[in-house]
């Protein structure tokens, strides 16, 4: 069965490098999936992205991105966006294979039948737990484009009732569960 994915990209503890996980986070408190999509905080995955991508549908990517631009300015890329250029040398091992791994399952007619990226120029991602000013204000509006991004591929996504929105000021590192609230069981 064709799914979607949504993949938060990013770590929490480099300062806008975080930016795909909080937008994760914002949008499971704010917006309703169906049980073909799937939204997940990946981290720094490198390369093992391809259980994601395999046979997907839509998989949306939400990450910093490189552009000469001021930093919190949001770009939406597609796959012919991804695929166009030839892939990048890989800096460290934790950094997302993603193009990578597209041009692998693409070879292999297995990859995704559509890719957006939902991405964000950052300003600094140096050691902080905190999100730049710039990109923090970035986080609602790259949540509301998921969703439009997933309505457009005709997933069905919806907002939530206020009445079921999670604690938003909760820490990072206790999950917002489907149903809206915080989940220190999953710790």
């Amino acid at each position: 069965m064709a799914r979607t994915y949504v993949l938060g990209l990013g770590n929490v503890l480099m300062g806008d490098d975080g930016f795909g996980p909080s937008v994760v986070r914002a949008f499971l408190q704010r917006y309703v999936v169906g049980p073909d999509v799937e939204v997940i905080d990946l981290g720094t995955p490198g390369l093992d992205l391809t259980p994601w991508l395999t046979d997907a549908h839509h998989v949306v990517f939400v990450d910093t991105v490189k552009a000469d631009l001021p930093a919190g300015t949001m770009k939406i890329y597609d796959k012919a966006d991804l695929t166009r250029h030839a892939p990048f040398a890989r800096i460290g091992p934790h950094d997302p294979g993603v193009k990578e791994c597209v041009l692998t399952l693409e070879f292999a007619g297995r990859a995704p039948a559509h890719i957006t990226i939902v991405g964000v120029v950052p300003s600094s991602c140096q050691m902080s737990l905190d999100l730049s000013p710039a990109l923090a204000a970035a986080v609602s509006p790259a949540a509301d484009a998921v969703a439009r991004v997933l309505a457009e591929h005709g997933d069905d996504v919806r907002p939530r009732t206020s009445d079921a929105v999670g604690d938003v000021d909760a820490p990072w590192w206790q999950p917002v569960t489907p149903a809206g609230s915080l989940a220190t069981s999953q710790l």
